[in-house]
């Protein structure tokens, strides 16, 4: 079984946590240990488990103490949540990384079919290419989410490395990406070809001045993705903990949480990893916190994916001067859809209708005759 590529969690873990509140994380917990070996995953939703391949990182990286993220998360009290968490352990370092990278994958995959979300923790962020490959056999078409500051794009390297991987999953053969979206990218970051081959291939980003300045509006970003990837060099120094290497702007703490519970709302979200992680005592309170958010976020889901509109939503049609834009709002989550068609390139006359979440803004911007960016992008792409 694929599972069995994971080794328990460190006793000297379980004897702290042993010392805790009843009330804590870190009682009610399913925990693959040692003397006891795998938790039953029956009724589990949400496993989380470290990884430490980080080979192929285009800098340097120590590896993660995922021990002490433990001790940080397991002493956390949870919200009011009805669902099951699990911590699977460690995920160690195969001979060559392509050994962990079919590993990562495997684990993936075999936690999905059985309706768990994995969280991974710990690595290089080329262990995305592992997430997405987790998707090989599924029947529809796959919208990465990254968090990051740049958009790892490069060319340059042969291998796959946490700057190059994206330029991976799009030369892949077949290809199952539909849309891939940058949130908190730093123009002075990225190179003039890689914005180029944003346009050309029509993916979304967002700035980081746009993300701090409105969190919210990644919430729609997030309620198409599929994976969701966080590459901690996004960070500033100051929430990252390392103010001797780490960057002077980046993406705050408070945001990053935003971030996470946004990705756990979200209905389609069915896998996440945190890369790039710092070994700093705030950083290991920080990342504990974000993996609260996500939790929380998942037990507050509206069930609205895949979207049904025969009952529970308004339906507004907006003359623009040039075409008529068809917005569904949800009774349940008050969530805002925009509809657009998708064509069938072997055949121009096979057309249908899709959705595509959006924001109250965007409604109100088609009222005022401007188009929405997402909506001509994801027409353009489709």
């Amino acid at each position: 079984m694929s599972l069995d590529f994971l080794v328990p969690v460190d006793d000297a873990v379980l004897g702290i946590a042993a010392l805790l509140p009843k009330q804590v994380i870190g009682k009610s917990l399913q925990v693959h240990t040692e003397k006891n070996g795998f938790p039953e995953l029956e009724k589990t939703r949400i496993a989380f488990f470290g990884i430490h391949e980080s080979r192929n990182s285009y800098y340097p990286v120590m590896e993660y103490e995922t021990s002490a993220f433990r001790k940080e998360f397991y002493q956390l009290y949870p919200g009011n949540w009805s669902i099951n968490v699990a911590d699977l352990g460690d995920l160690p370092s195969g001979e060559k990384p392509e050994d962990t990278y079919h590993a990562l994958k495997e684990i993936c995959l075999h936690l999905r079919q059985i309706n768990i979300i994995p969280i991974v923790l710990g690595g290089s962020q080329d262990l995305t290419v592992s997430l997405y490959r987790s998707f090989e056999t599924s029947n529809h078409w796959v919208n990465i989410v990254s968090v990051d500051n740049r958009f790892d794009f490069s060319q340059e390297e042969e291998l796959i490395s946490g700057r190059s991987y994206m330029s991976e999953i799009i030369m892949e053969n077949p290809s199952k990406l539909n849309n891939f979206t940058n949130l908190g990218y730093q123009s002075y970051l990225i190179a003039q070809e890689e914005l180029d081959l944003m346009e050309k291939l029509f993916f979304d980003s967002q700035r980081l001045g746009q993300v701090l300045d409105e969190p919210e509006n990644t919430e729609p970003v997030f309620r198409e993705a599929d994976i969701v990837s966080f590459d901690m060099e996004v960070l500033s120094g100051v929430a990252a903990g390392s103010l001797s290497q780490g960057m002077p702007n980046g993406i705050d703490a408070r945001t990053i949480c935003a971030l996470a519970r946004y990705a756990g709302i979200s209905d389609r979200v069915s896998i996440i990893g945190c890369f790039d992680l710092p070994n700093a005592l705030i950083f290991h309170k920080l990342l504990a916190q974000m993996i609260w958010y996500f939790i929380e976020g998942v037990q507050c889901r509206f069930d609205e994916y895949p979207v049904n509109t025969a009952q529970g939503f308004t339906r507004y049609t907006v003359q623009m001067s040039d075409r008529e834009l068809v917005f569904l709002k949800s009774s349940k989550s008050q969530r805002w859809w925009m509809e657009f068609v998708k064509e069938n390139y072997l055949d121009n006359k096979t057309k249908r209708s899709a959705l595509l979440s959006c924001t109250h803004q965007d409604y109100l911007n088609a009222c005022n005759d401007i188009l929405p960016d997402r909506w001509w992008r994801a027409t353009k792409r489709n």
